[in-house]
């Protein structure tokens, strides 16, 4: 490609590679925009912080957006690093020159790079040259690092990350309180995750915000790098299709490539869901459902994904008709405009699977196809979980019903799973301990991620007796994986979260019984349910529960119980007793139709005829994410590593150092 440029500029340029400088070459119009991977020296000439980072033979794109001058286009260009001008493989480079984001000139090309790799811990220069059709040249130069491993001792062989979304330390306390109760004082109790022995903070930005949302909270943590909001293992890019950005790649996928190991995936969200999302599918849209679950199967040879488990069944069912109906009669909301098709390139540099338009998909029969047992609700989990090889469990249309509303139908005090049609769900410890039985089989070990995704979505909404027994029901799997890596001592467990919830905040307890408080429903002033019941400070007390054996509190509605405010909160209405039904959950195909249709909308109408308008500091009807640092508690092969303050993306070093290297 260097051949198209004029001899005097390539031989100055060559010069100015060598010297890892463009300084001495005269750029004209041209002009690259976007260098990838992202590096403060290409944006703002700083070569710190550094921005990406990789370990040794972690596989990532290289691109760039060029700028070429009006009436001209790019003809040819050139990746360098240290120099040394890279020579890619056939057909793992390409120019597109269409379907570029707004406000781009329409001749501007966005060339890439796929499925680079380096070797060699330590910094390195990245230069792209590009070649426009007149001749004159653009160059631009960043950086990127290489973390090197070493041999501390022996390695982890199986990794397990517990993800309670959206669980910060008060999420935490408040499972405590409930769950193990306070004397004087004390705690009479440890959750599991308090029972680890290391403990560090995280902080959570994403690449482009304070704040992140889920899908770069997660995959910060297993990839090593920052990602934009909505995007999951890419890169931002200046094109429209959601699934050509640039790649990095998962530890999943490494470790799978290197070491033979399985990765499960279990989550109490959809699985199209951001978190779990986020740990195998690359896509610059989180909401592409389709595609997402496609590409679990479709590149499962990349991934090593063994185990699948949530809610989401409707990306699975067959639509025959891809209707733009709210649903298809089963449920099915497979669209093709959510699913994908990737460039050549792609496909040629990573090995994925090309993937096609095809609403319908029966994708449940393909996974049966390609050897997985597959379990539509807790009964027949428990009756294949021990003799699958592989396992996918698809427990609801999309998110499974909470903690709260799991455990009413067990006792047989609520009909909100009846009401949603699933009413045999499993509850999350029992999901863990079936992928947990399913995942140990493969003998090279490993990556599994278990998520609590409702600690969350029931933050957002500030349904507080509901996310905390989500986080307790979190916990009750924690401790399963705790027990495997007793019983497994080369087990590695983490237990964080990928941001914090709703800015919650302990504030007290009530100063009334529950009689006391039933009574004051429907008085809607805070002079009568805000001044004479929040207890603060002495008036707080000790709350107390009663926990029943199956793990849970025997009621929430307790005399004097914990009180929770929340500091990123929309408007909403506050009885300070337990909600009977959970606010409607618009993810759900049949939300529209009886019953789901009569749950309260959101919470600022949620209560409105019982409790007292509290004003939110946000816009909207939901509570939202903060930027606040989260607790992350380790066990296990390599949990020293885990202490400190430290980036949500060098947990993934410290991942790829356990894993490999080791640890004292």
């Amino acid at each position: 490609m260097l051949q198209a440029i004029p001899a005097r500029k390539r031989l100055n340029l060559l010069i100015a590679i060598a010297l890892g400088t463009t300084a001495s070459v005269s750029i004209a119009a041209p002009t690259v925009s976007r260098l990838t991977p992202p590096s403060e020296l290409f944006a703002s000439g700083n070569p710190a912080p550094v921005i990406a980072r990789f370990l040794p033979g972690q596989r990532f794109d290289l691109q760039a957006t060029v700028r070429p001058d009006a009436g001209t286009t790019i003809t040819g260009f050139q990746f360098a690093v240290d120099g040394m001008p890279l020579a890619p493989a056939a057909g793992t480079t390409s120019t597109v020159t269409t379907g570029l984001v707004s406000g781009l000139p329409a001749n501007t090309a966005v060339v890439s790079q796929r499925a680079y790799a380096n070797n060699t811990p330590g910094m390195h220069t990245l230069t792209v040259t590009a070649t426009q059709s007149d001749g004159q040249i653009a160059t631009a130069t960043g950086n990127f690092e290489v973390v090197g491993i070493t041999a501390q001792g022996r390695p982890a062989k199986n990794i397990i990350i517990m993800l309670g979304d959206g669980m910060g330390g008060a999420q935490r306390t408040a499972a405590r309180i409930m769950s193990k109760g306070y004397a004087q004082g004390k705690a009479k109790g440890l959750l599991a995750m308090d029972t680890f022995p290391y403990t560090g903070m995280v902080m959570t930005s994403s690449l482009n915000s304070i704040v992140t949302d889920s899908a770069p909270g997660m995959a910060n943590y297993v990839n090593g790098n920052k990602a934009n909001n909505n995007q999951e293992g890419v890169f931002p890019d200046d094109t429209t299709d959601a699934f050509d950005n640039p790649r990095i790649e998962y530890l999943s996928e490494y470790l799978h490539r290197i070491k033979g190991k399985s990765l499960g995936i279990v989550t109490t969200a959809d699985v199209f869901d951001a978190t779990p999302a986020a740990n195998a599918v690359h896509t610059s849209n989180r909401g592409n459902g389709t595609g997402i679950v496609d590409q679990y199967l479709d590149d499962r040879g990349l991934t090593g994904l063994t185990v699948l488990m949530g809610g989401g069944r409707k990306w699975f069912l067959p639509n025959a008709s891809n209707s733009t109906s709210p649903q298809a009669v089963n449920g099915s909301q497979r669209r093709t405009s959510n699913d994908y098709i990737l460039p050549s390139d792609i496909v040629s540099g990573w090995g994925a699977a090309p993937g096609a338009k095809d609403n319908n998909r029966d994708l449940i029969a393909d996974f049966q196809a390609a050897g997985y047992n597959y379990a539509p609700d807790n009964t027949t989990l428990q009756s294949v979980a021990a003799g699958s090889d592989k396992l996918l469990g698809l427990f609801s249309y999309s998110n499974m019903n909470v903690a709260f509303d799991k455990i009413g139908k067990r006792r047989g005090t609520s009909t909100v799973v009846d009401d949603y049609g699933f009413p045999d769900q499993p509850m999350l410890d029992e999901m863990t301990t079936a992928a947990l039985q399913v995942l140990k089989k493969n003998p090279n070990g490993f990556v599994a991620m278990i998520e609590g995704a409702s600690i969350d979505k029931q933050a957002h909404l500030m349904d507080t007796d509901r996310w905390i027994q989500e986080t307790i029901e979190f916990d009750r799997a924690v401790q399963v994986a705790k027990d495997f890596a007793t019983q497994n001592p080369d087990t590695l467990v983490i237990v964080t979260a990928d941001h914090e919830c709703a800015g919650v905040s302990i504030i007290g307890a009530s100063t009334k019984t529950n009689a006391d408080l039933q009574a004051l429903l429907g008085s809607g002033t805070t002079a009568l349910q805000r001044d004479p019941v929040v207890g603060t400070y002495d008036a707080a007390k000790f709350p107390k529960y009663t926990m029943n054996a199956d793990g849970y509190p025997a009621t929430t509605d307790v005399d004097y119980k914990m009180l929770i405010g929340y500091g990123a909160n929309a408007d909403r209405y506050e009885a300070w007793v337990s909600n009977t039904q959970p606010t409607q959950d618009s993810q759900q195909p049949f939300v529209g139709a009886s019953p789901l249709n009569t749950y309260p909308a959101n919470p600022s109408v949620r209560n409105s005829g019982t409790g007292f308008l509290i004003t939110g500091q946000v816009p909207g009807d939901n509570a939202v994410h903060t930027a606040a640092d989260v607790p992350l508690s380790a066990f296990g092969r390599g949990a020293s590593l885990f202490t400190g303050v430290m980036d949500n993306t060098d947990v993934f070093f410290k991942f790829g150092q356990a894993a490999i290297g080791g640890a004292k």
